[in-house]
């Protein structure tokens, strides 16, 4: 059959991969077969095209830019906790002040709106960590359930491999025993060919000088 692979290599049963040279000797076939072969295409041609900044965001550009440029990273902002008075030439106006106080009234909810969260944390935060926990656990008995599974149906694999490969090492073996059994009858049997011409050719010329 075209393109038909035969597999020769039976690992369990070949003997000879430990002997000195022989890892050396199939590295130096690998680069020898690396460096005749010559791709006729690319075979990511069916791939699309990498993007790379499929996952960028217009912050991580910006951070980007700011690396690519080598310029220092801005401090953290600390103007929101900050309660300036109104500027030195609007002392005088109610404006100004009223800007100020609905800062301070922000700077006072934002605080609140903190510590409520801090509240909710305290009494709320325990039990859905709890939940989380709980929830990892699952997902790791449930994966560690399947890595199990893979690794047995790997195993059984592996073993139906030396199997069968024990059995056809027993059978080459039974073969070749055979084949060597063969092999020295027909080595006996020529030999008692060539000693039987002989007898033959030495009966012939007595005959003849009789």
């Amino acid at each position: 059959m075209a393109g038909e692979v035969i597999v020769d290599a039976l690992p369990y049963i070949d003997q000879g991969y430990d002997e000195p040279g022989v890892r050396e000797s199939a590295f130096a076939m690998v680069e020898e077969e690396c460096r005749r072969y010559r791709p006729t295409k690319n075979y990511l041609d069916y791939l699309p095209s990498l993007n790379v900044t499929a996952f960028e965001t217009p912050m991580m550009h910006t951070e980007f830019d700011r690396l690519q440029n080598r310029l220092p990273m801005e401090t953290m902002s600390m103007k929101r906790y900050e309660l300036p008075p109104p500027p030195s030439g609007k002392l005088n106006e109610v404006n100004a002040w009223i800007e100020c106080v609905d800062n301070s009234q922000a700077q006072l909810e934002h605080q609140a709106v903190r510590i409520l969260n801090l509240q909710l944390m305290l009494e709320y935060c325990c039990p859905a960590w709890q939940r989380y926990l709980q929830t990892l656990s699952d997902c790791e008995r449930t994966v560690s359930k399947k890595l199990t599974e893979l690794k047995q149906s790997l195993q059984e694999v592996n073993w139906q491999r030396k199997s069968l490969q024990t059995k056809g090492g027993e059978q080459l073996r039974a073969h070749e025993a055979k084949w060597v059994a063969l092999v020295s009858h027909n080595y006996e049997i020529e030999q008692a060919c060539c000693m039987a011409e002989e007898y033959i050719a030495t009966l012939q010329q007595q005959l003849t000088s009789s």
